[in-house]
């Protein structure tokens, strides 16, 4: 007897997800766990495993919506070949009536070209696939290749582009600028990378000190860590920090829970993991929900500067960016830093222009003297 493939649940305001590509072909022979289905939901994209060893027989075709439950396809775990042979046979049924072939050419010989044109447009037997196209083939070099390709947008897309219409459209976002000197946290991981890689298997990285400073700044302008609910504020009393990771279905956001409560360590590590995973497709939807802070990285693209938009209800942002050396002056002085941009956009319903740029401040300070952030002064 035949095994459902069916969608499980992925979180409680998950509702339908979508289908976006099948790993293993209608026939294929998949072993228990063997992932055989890329599945899309409006928050993570994930893959979904055969429930036993057996034969795969697909019911939902890529690019269909399905709702939580339903079933996609089905498992045969008796060995059998998947049943695909009516499917096989529709696909031949037109090529069993010969009459319209016939009477298509007789019509055109009959009539001139111009007419024979006209006359086509009613007539059933050249509207088939074969005979469409050869038709639009030509048409496609005769313009020099200019092809488009429709592709529809993945529910992860679709959700992303509607809450960063509403934030722009519901907002009002204003980015301030500042740049800081990296030196100090350079120094500091090369100095202890190898003993700290060797006691915690991670590399120390520079998001983990982004991370302490952000929570640093958070905690000396606690409207940055709020949002609007209606006509009231929310105040969160702890820090769980969104980390903007790019994948290649779109960019996710998953949130490091009590960011506060972590060590460098910690944070470095949850971070491999949450890139590994998206990499993956085995984020939780729960693991992308609730945060109150986001972080995101454009400098691992080699981005100079940009003006990264807010993740709703959230009120801040900060944006990273690449690491330059450039002529700055010190002690009188001009002298090589490593220096990088850094960009806050803030909603400034709730958040003015005076608690943002000392935000932004504190965060430049923190990074220029990371000693500070074990002392909280």
């Amino acid at each position: 007897m035949p095994i459902e493939l069916t969608i499980p649940s992925v979180g409680e305001s998950i509702t339908e997800v979508q289908i976006a590509e099948w790993l293993k072909a209608d026939g294929d022979t998949v072993k228990k766990d063997e992932n055989v289905a890329v599945i899309d939901s409006e928050k993570t994209t994930f893959e979904l495993p055969a429930p036993q060893d057996g034969k795969l027989k697909i019911l939902r075709q890529a690019g269909e919506t399905i709702q939580v439950g339903g079933v996609v396809g089905q498992i045969e775990a008796d060995g059998e070949p998947a049943k695909s042979e009516p499917a096989a046979k529709k696909a031949k049924e037109p090529e069993k009536a010969p009459a319209p072939k016939k009477e298509a050419p007789k019509a055109a010989e009959e009539k001139p070209k111009a007419e024979a044109k006209v006359a086509e447009k009613p007539s059933p037997a050249p509207v088939s696939k074969p005979a469409a196209r050869p038709a639009t083939e030509p048409r496609a070099s005769a313009s020099g290749g200019r092809e488009r390709e429709v592709v529809p947008m993945t529910m992860l897309r679709k959700t992303a582009a509607r809450r960063l219409a509403e934030a722009k459209q519901q907002m009002a976002m204003l980015t301030t600028f500042n740049e800081t000197d990296v030196s100090a946290v350079q120094a500091l991981r090369a100095a202890h990378q190898e003993s700290f890689e060797k006691r915690y298997q991670v590399k120390l990285g520079f998001m983990s000190f982004f991370v302490k400073a952000v929570i640093d700044g958070l905690k000396q302008f606690p409207q940055l860590n709020a949002e609007i609910r209606d006509t009231d504020i929310i105040y969160h009393n702890y820090y769980d920090i969104g980390v903007a990771i790019a994948g290649e279905r779109g960019l996710v956001v998953p949130v490091l829970r009590n960011a506060e409560r972590m060590s460098f360590a910690d944070i470095e590590k949850a971070i491999g993991d949450f890139a590994k995973r998206s990499r993956e497709g085995k984020l939780k939807p729960d693991e992308l929900e609730g945060g109150t802070f986001t972080i995101t990285n454009g400098g691992v693209f080699g981005s100079l500067l940009s003006t990264p938009i807010i993740n709703p209800p959230q009120t801040g942002i900060l944006g990273m960016h690449s690491i330059q050396e450039r002529p700055v002056a010190l002690n009188g002085q001009v002298v090589i830093r490593p220096m990088m941009y850094i960009a806050l956009t803030y909603d400034h319903r709730l958040v003015d222009g005076r608690e943002a740029v000392l935000f932004l401040r504190r965060i430049k300070e923190a990074i220029e003297n990371p000693a500070r952030m074990l002392i909280e002064v």
